[in-house]
């Protein structure tokens, strides 16, 4: 270091450093004694100083390799700096501050960079960076499950997530790609191949009942066991449930302003929901659609108890709904018996997308926060910062509070 410089008008403190030798080694090939070739200036913003904004200033070398010349590369390489990664404006250690702030404490970007006195483009910039080599780097070897879901994230705009369904990945995010198609899978399975995985080796994939992904899975996931998500196929009943509910208001008026009692968990009713025993117990259809929606939840619910018939148990509920009367219902039924293979795998191996709608709350979370994403890239980025799992930078105070 040459020299330490304060600017009080600008509360910014300088640190100018030099490098005095005039031959180096190769930055690429190690070569041994090149001449410097010249010295270009570059700028990096620091961590703050006390209450001053700190910034390193440096003329760095550039090596003239007579060993790249010879063999056809580019003579003239830059000499790296240890307290910077190429190309970044920053120094490791505001990097590294800027991931802690926004992956730990999960702090909008735009915030950040107004606290640190940057623009949030470089800082988008820099994080984009900084999650792309580090997803680069990511191991995909012995992941045998996976779970697909797909997130509107606001104007339309939808993208597909596929986290490790192994318990002990933790929910972690392998993919997220623009849309929820067929195609979405294979660019999947292109990225599993590129980080080491193998696509034959994975046994089940949990999923909704969309058409695009049964079919990309067919496509790119031939051995892979299709396990639709419980989740949904209550979803569906309590949709079915709630057309019967508003078919039968006009005719009973006992039924009104009671939507959300069908469809809420017994264990959530208030003290005026459960004095309506009578309704539920009542001949009305909507009751009839309520005790085959409970019958269907207690059945998905049974399938982690050991020797419960389970598949028995939904061949006889899709036999009761299709005899119903209820025209809802009925068409539910028609629906699970065309995905009853899927129904069965979900009921076998007892799997669900419990972490892919954790893994949506987050998102949505982020998504509040920041107020929305500009770009498919910055919230690419952000998914992957905060449920990735990456080997990033950690806080540049770890030593200290330890």
């Amino acid at each position: 270091m040459k020299a330490v410089r304060f600017d009080q008008a600008a509360h910014e403190i300088h640190f100018d450093v030099t490098c005095e030798a005039s031959r180096l080694p190769c930055p690429r090939c190690k070569a041994p004694d090149q001449p410097i070739h010249d010295r270009l200036k570059r700028d990096w913003q620091h961590l703050h100083f006390f209450q001053y904004r700190a910034l390193i200033h440096a003329e760095l070398p550039r090596v003239r390799c007579g060993v790249c010349g010879e063999r056809g590369d580019t003579e003239v390489q830059q000499v790296p700096v240890p307290w910077a990664r190429e190309r970044s404006g920053f120094s490791l250690l505001f990097e590294a501050m800027v991931v802690t702030l926004a992956g730990m404490s999960r702090m909008p970007v735009r915030r950040i960079a107004k606290l640190l006195g940057v623009s949030d483009q470089r800082l988008w910039r820099s994080l984009g960076a900084l999650v792309d080599a580090a997803y680069a780097k990511a191991d995909m070897r012995g992941v045998d499950a996976v779970g697909i879901d797909e997130k509107h994230v606001g104007r339309g705009r939808v993208v597909t997530v596929v986290h490790d369904a192994s318990p002990a990945s933790r929910g972690r995010v392998l993919h997220v790609s623009e849309g929820c198609k067929a195609d979405n899978v294979g660019l999947f399975v292109e990225a599993l191949q590129a980080h080491g995985g193998n696509p034959g080796a994975i046994q089940r994939c949990s999923m909704d009942m969309a058409k695009g992904f049964i079919a990309g899975v067919k496509r790119h996931l031939p051995g892979a066991l299709p396990c639709f998500d419980p989740f949904h196929l209550v979803k569906l009943a309590n949709e079915a449930l709630d057309s019967v509910r508003r078919a039968e208001v006009v005719q009973e008026p006992a039924l009104k302003h009671t939507r959300y009692h069908w469809l809420k968990d017994a264990s959530d009713w208030s003290r005026a929901e459960i004095n309506l025993h009578w309704l539920r117990q009542s001949g009305l259809r909507t009751a009839r659609a309520w005790r085959l929606k409970e019958c269907l939840r207690d059945i998905l619910a049974w399938r982690r108890v050991p020797h419960v018939p389970v598949l028995l148990l939904m061949d006889g509920w899709i036999q009761w709904a299709r005899r119903c009367r209820l025209p809802a219902f009925k068409r539910l039924a028609m629906t699970f018996k065309t995905h009853i293979e899927g129904i069965r795998n979900m009921l076998t191996h007892a799997n669900s997308n419990a972490t892919a709608e954790s893994i949506n709350a987050d998102v949505q979370s982020a998504i509040a926060r920041a107020r929305g994403f500009r770009t498919f890239r910055n919230l690419r980025t952000i998914v992957y910062l905060l449920k990735g799992r990456l080997d990033l930078p950690g806080s540049p105070f770890a030593h200290a509070m330890a």
